[in-house]
């Protein structure tokens, strides 16, 4: 049995949890780092989600999971987004964190938040780019990396049916295998990356993968304000 107590695996579950994400980083790896690609790349992977959401059957959904109640998820939720996001920016000011919580010996640039232009600063691309730069962060990345990382990943790494693991179910090795790869996404700040993949897991386990999107935006979006209003375009 599955999640959903019914279903048997299927390819297009496997499909629509990786799609959205596997869209996010070819056109990453395509497009120009600019405000006008970034939006284009939102544009695509909010495409693949809804088609995603689409494709997968009913009542299943490869991201639903709720071991809580509703209130109880959302208040968990807001907590946590709120509690990554302090500790994704506080530390940075100190040099020895920026200088060692990356893996420059690996030639990835240096993590900082120092003010410098920014091809997102409203003055250069206009405030209707900058928006999307916060939206597509908030609300279409961060639900994709959770339904890839928390939904699928961490499941698939102990089991390939991976619809029957029961997300509750704490595994250690999946756990921590899922953390290492999410803070390599994250290669400038592999640190926070780390930390944000350890609070979004266990509160994935604990109180359901829709905790952990909800907690995930949360941090985009308070993140994305504080970018625009100190400048602090580093962090982008």
């Amino acid at each position: 049995m599955t999640e959903s107590g019914q279903h048997p695996q299927r390819a297009a579950d496997t499909i629509a949890a990786v799609l959205p994400y596997a869209v996010w980083m070819v056109a990453m790896s395509v497009l120009p780092a600019t405000a006008g690609g970034y939006a284009v790349r939102t544009a695509a992977t909010a495409a693949a989600l809804a088609l995603a959401v689409a494709a997968s059957r009913a009542p299943f959904r490869p991201w639903r999971h709720s071991s809580s109640g509703a209130l109880d998820s959302v208040l968990w939720g807001l907590l946590v987004g709120a509690a990554v996001c302090v500790l994704w920016i506080w530390p940075e000011r100190f040099q020895w964190y920026r200088e060692f919580s990356v893996l420059s010996f690996l030639g990835f640039q240096e993590a900082s938040s120092a003010s410098a232009p920014s091809p997102y600063d409203p003055a250069t691309c206009g405030w209707p780019l900058t928006l999307a730069r916060i939206a597509g962060s908030a609300f279409v990345i961060a639900p994709v990396e959770e339904m890839f990382f928390r939904s699928f990943l961490y499941r698939w790494l102990q089991k390939g049916s991976w619809t029957s693991v029961v997300l509750s179910k704490f595994d250690v090795s999946a756990f921590f295998w899922t953390v290492a790869i999410f803070a390599l996404e994250h290669h400038t700040r592999i640190a926070a990356g780390a930390m944000a993949g350890v609070a979004y897991g266990l509160l994935a386990v604990r109180k359901g993968v829709g905790a952990a999107v909800l907690a995930h935006v949360v941090t985009n979006l308070a993140l994305g304000l504080y970018v625009v209003k100190t400048g602090e375009w580093g962090f982008w």
